[in-house]
């Protein structure tokens, strides 16, 4: 279970932080204006750093900042998001250079932006400012997720059986594969992608047809989702990839780079792996499949290929 760590801020825009181990952080937070997220690598304001400031100019707007400095990177309005009253719930995501802000129990990130130089994130830091003091609830996971074991699931998981070994490169690596079901996400899952909306997708795999299908994961979706047989196949349930690993490199047709990532396999026993296309505003997850030398990807309802992609590496 996560524990609660009580945080009282001043106002004085001076942060105070703390170590992250997983790609969010959960909180509430009671102030009029101004509270200010700050994302790390030491515990310190120095470059590269990201803010997210929600309720700023007034409890006006929000906005994602880059190294302390303007332009914003993203913005968006919202009004009347902080109360000095009552505290209100809200999240921070980031992986694969996507930083993105919601408010608790909704899967859409209010303010969301993608970083084409990311860093890596070791600590969250958050104050007040601007004539704002702040009382602050943060939910602090557990230092490691429960896992399941690498490739298995526990009994009465719907076809559990199956799941092709874990390659020793990618269990090096550290990458895990945790049940999931209903739109979950599990701390730390891998995000690969991003939805047409803006919201992250996920690293996410199914079985379907006696295969076992690398697929994506929207949360607001409620199911993950796999291509086969020319349609989008949704999943209600689902194993979702955490941790571990997240370097894409560029590929095409049946040139499978070594060291590639399998996860899955066809209904026929050939290897599959994990591939990303940009489409339509989106940049989508799906399967790789060298005997056909295309990704698949599913996308409004159809399974599309494409011999141009990126391939995830253990």
């Amino acid at each position: 279970m996560s524990n609660i760590m009580d945080v009282a801020t001043e106002d004085n825009l001076q942060y105070q932080f703390f170590p992250v181990s997983s790609g969010s952080v959960q909180f509430k937070v009671r102030a009029p204006n101004d509270a200010h997220i700050a994302l790390t690598t030491n515990p310190q304001e120095s470059d590269p750093m990201y803010e997210v400031f929600i309720g700023g100019w007034g409890n006006t707007k929000s906005v994602i900042r880059r190294n302390r400095t303007k332009p914003e990177k993203a913005e968006a309005d919202t009004p009347g998001i902080l109360n000095a009253g009552e505290f209100r719930g809200f999240w921070v995501r980031w992986d694969s250079g996507i930083i993105s802000a919601g408010r608790e129990g909704e899967a859409i990130p209010f303010v969301s932006w993608q970083d084409p130089e990311p860093f890596v994130i070791g600590f969250v830091g958050v104050c007040t400012g601007w004539g704002a003091t702040g009382t602050w609830k943060i939910e602090v996971p557990p230092s490691a997720p429960q896992a399941a074991a690498l490739y298995a699931s526990p009994p009465g998981y719907p076809g559990g059986a199956g799941y092709p070994a874990v390659s020793p490169a990618a269990a090096a690596a550290g990458g895990q594969w945790l049940d999931a079901a209903g739109g979950q996400v599990p701390p730390g899952a891998v995000v690969g992608g991003q939805d047409v909306s803006g919201e992250p997708m996920y690293v996410a795999r199914a079985q379907h047809e006696g295969a076992t299908l690398p697929g994506k994961l929207v949360a607001s979706h409620g199911r993950a989702y796999v291509p086969w047989g020319g349609i989008e196949n949704g999943k209600d349930e689902y194993q979702v990839l955490v941790g571990g690993f997240n370097n894409w490199v560029p590929s095409s047709g049946s040139a499978i780079p070594p060291g590639a990532f399998q996860a899955g396999q066809s209904e026929d026993g050939e290897p599959l792996y994990v591939g990303r296309v940009r489409h339509e505003g989106s940049l989508t997850i799906g399967k790789v499949q060298q005997s056909h030398g295309t990704c698949y990807i599913s996308f409004a309802g159809q399974e599309l290929g494409f011999p141009d992609y990126e391939i995830l590496m253990a």
